[in-house]
């Protein structure tokens, strides 16, 4: 890991309240080594993994929801088909929730209100970049 936002609340939904309870937080991680983006099936099968090791009586936790970062665009990955949503495979489909546009991620109409959030856009300006250098050792402007 090379990047852990300080945690903050999240206030968009009570969808969580009766499985993890209210006042829920939220945390961005990112990771040093790059991963290609066929990556992203076996990274959320591994996500439900720790999630189930941290159930406790049959109750999540922690929710983690891993996506790939490219210049282009931020997917997700997720158990829930939607219209929006591609199938992988294993039961994984991909979310299509950010993409670049005019110099910046734009959300679309399906994109969460958490990843529309300034702070959060702000993040992924900052790893972008980062991106831009790890791929190609230039930095962008």
């Amino acid at each position: 890991m090379d990047f852990l936002s300080s945690p903050g609340d999240f206030p968009y939904t009570t969808y969580y309240d009766v499985e993890m309870g209210p006042g829920i937080r939220r945390q961005t991680a990112a990771f040093l080594n790059l991963v290609g983006q066929g990556a992203l099936p076996d990274i959320k099968l591994r996500t439900n993994e720790i999630e189930t090791r941290f159930l406790q009586n049959g109750k999540r936790q922690v929710n983690i929801d891993p996506g790939i970062l490219s210049l282009e665009r931020l997917v997700l990955a997720t158990g829930k088909n939607f219209i929006h949503r591609v199938y992988l495979r294993e039961g994984i489909f991909a979310d299509l929730t950010l993409i670049y546009r005019e110099g910046a991620y734009r959300s679309l109409p399906w994109t969460y209100p958490d990843y529309r959030e300034p702070e959060f856009l702000h993040y992924l300006e900052v790893l972008r970049k980062k991106l831009k250098y790890q791929m190609d050792g230039t930095f962008p402007r």
